[in-house]
């Protein structure tokens, strides 16, 4: 007896994958089955969309506010976003990064690529590996700093990023309660530049 299933097509697979995950990778098109050579006529086509080098995703999808940090995580793999992408990701400053924050491991060398832009801030393995929150975003899971662990580094990297957008961060973190002074001093310890943000967080927690 003949089978009646249907084949499923290499643009089928595509199609599915791509709106099961939001976004995909050329190499996570070729696990799924789909040759290069689909996905190269198939953006010829119009019938998918390239956002950046190897990186595909389909034309109608619904695109998040934080849709920059998605795209950065499937080109990073390995890299965790940080400093001012993170502290605009949970809402704690006005201002809108131009280039996307990543963290990658001491040693990593970080990739090249146009969009989207993004800069890259070398952290110690230990710092990589703790306080990282994941998040979806257009179906992609993010890795990025929490609250209290953004703000530690924010003072880390005071010189780079500024002494007010840190204190910016502090003030708003603790206003707002997405973190209390002793899960940020934690994170400060470790970050050693407690002693550089005490002052601060003790004046924004006093009662006068």
């Amino acid at each position: 007896m003949a089978s009646s299933r249907i084949p499923i097509t290499q643009r089928d697979r595509a199609f599915a994958f791509l709106k099961a995950k939001g976004m995909a990778r050329l190499s996570e098109l070729i696990g799924e089955g789909v040759t290069a050579s689909t996905v190269s006529r198939l953006e010829r086509e119009g019938a998918v969309i390239r956002l950046a080098r190897g990186l595909y995703q389909l034309p109608d999808a619904l695109i998040d506010a934080n849709h920059t940090l998605a795209e950065a995580a499937k080109l990073v793999p390995k890299g965790v976003i940080c400093l001012t992408s993170a502290l605009a990701f949970h809402e704690l400053t006005d201002q809108i990064p131009a280039k996307v924050w990543i963290a990658i491991g001491p040693k990593d060398w970080h990739p090249k690529f146009r969009y989207p832009p993004a800069r890259f801030a070398h952290f110690p393995s230990n710092h990589l590996e703790t306080g990282v929150e994941r998040h979806v975003i257009d179906g992609v899971e993010v890795p990025i700093f929490g609250v209290a662990k953004t703000i530690a580094d924010l003072f880390r990297y005071r010189r780079t990023v500024g002494v007010s957008v840190a204190l910016e961060g502090l003030r708003a973190a603790l206003r707002k309660r997405k973190a209390t002074p002793a899960q940020i001093a934690k994170y400060a310890s470790d970050a050693r530049v407690w002693k550089a943000m005490e002052p601060y967080v003790s004046a924004l927690t006093s009662d006068g």
